[in-house]
Formats: structure tokens, sequence, C-alpha cells
């Protein structure tokens, strides 16, 4: 596999890219390296464009640019925490309608609830899911039934893409 390492200066340093011939772009938050290797080669290899970031702000000025299918986001970063991210990505009209998965280690009732409120689609537990799950969950979001735009479009109804957290959200309430 190649791999074009951009240099480590500007708003776009700490980037990784891998090429692949996936339509699917995805942008992975991600400070630990060796999660986030095995991440990115996950889901290199299951056909993805995937582009690592290792803070903060080297993903958003990423997000900004590429305009990914998907951003999978952990929450504790250097120099741009994880719901500062979202709440940037949410709040501009040119990216607020990009897909956003937590992936994080905070599994608290209020980090599940304060990702929801900041407009996530989904909030996976790191240590509670296996890489290969965690592709998974990745590759089920992307299917026509899954994906908020697609669903929307096939149903020909106005979907909330945060119904399947919003039941989350209630059962943790009881």
């Amino acid at each position: 596999m190649i791999l074009k390492i951009i240099k480590n200066e500007g708003p776009f340093s700490n980037i990784i890219i891998s090429p692949s011939m996936s339509a699917q772009k995805i942008v992975l938050m991600e400070d630990d390296e060796v999660l986030g290797k095995v991440l990115k080669e996950e889901l290199t290899e299951s056909g993805f464009s995937v582009a690592w970031a290792k803070d903060g702000e080297a993903g958003i000025a990423h997000v900004r640019k590429d305009k990914p299918d998907l951003v999978l986001l952990d929450i504790l970063m250097p120099k741009k925490n994880g719901f500062d991210v979202l709440a940037e990505i949410k709040s501009s009209p040119a990216t607020k309608d990009i897909p956003v998965i937590m992936l994080t280690m905070l599994g608290a009732d209020d980090d599940l609830k304060r990702g929801l409120a900041l407009g996530a689609n989904d909030y996976i537990v790191k240590s509670q899911h296996a890489i290969g799950e965690i592709r998974d969950k990745v590759k089920e979001f992307f299917k026509a039934e899954q994906h908020p735009e697609a669903r929307h479009m096939q149903e020909g109804a106005d979907v909330s893409p945060h119904k399947e957290l919003e039941k989350r959200a209630e059962k943790i309430k009881e």
C-alpha cells in the first residue's frame, strides 16, 4: 500500500492520506497513533478513501477542503477537542450536512447526550467495540437503508439522521 504523507506544516499537518478506488471519503480524527493506523488500514482495505488527522485543527481543515462522506471523530484530541470540532462542522453551511460518528473512549451518558445535541449521527465507545465491529458499523452506515441522505431519498420523507441515537438516549434516561 502506498501512502502519501503530507509535510508537518500548515493547517493539514499530521494528515496521512491513503488513496482508494471508492468514492466514499472518510476523515478519521484520532490522535492515538496505533489505533489511528489500524482503523485507517481496516477502512482502506474495505474500499474507503481515508484521511487520518491526528488533531482537531488538522481534521477540521481537511473536512472543509474535501467535504468527506463521513467523519469519524474522537473527542479527546490535541489542539481542538471533538465536541468543539463537531460544533464547528455543524455550524458551517458548507459542512453541516456531513455525517459525523463520534468514536471515543468517553462513554458517560452526558457525553453521549452532548454529542447528540451537537449533531452527531452515532456515538461509538471504542472500548466496547472491536476494530472489526467499528469497520462494520461504517459499512452499515453507507448502506442505502442506513445512510440518512439515501434513506431520505428512498422514502421521500423527512428522516431525522438522529432517530436511532435519540432512541438510545431515551433508553439511557429510563
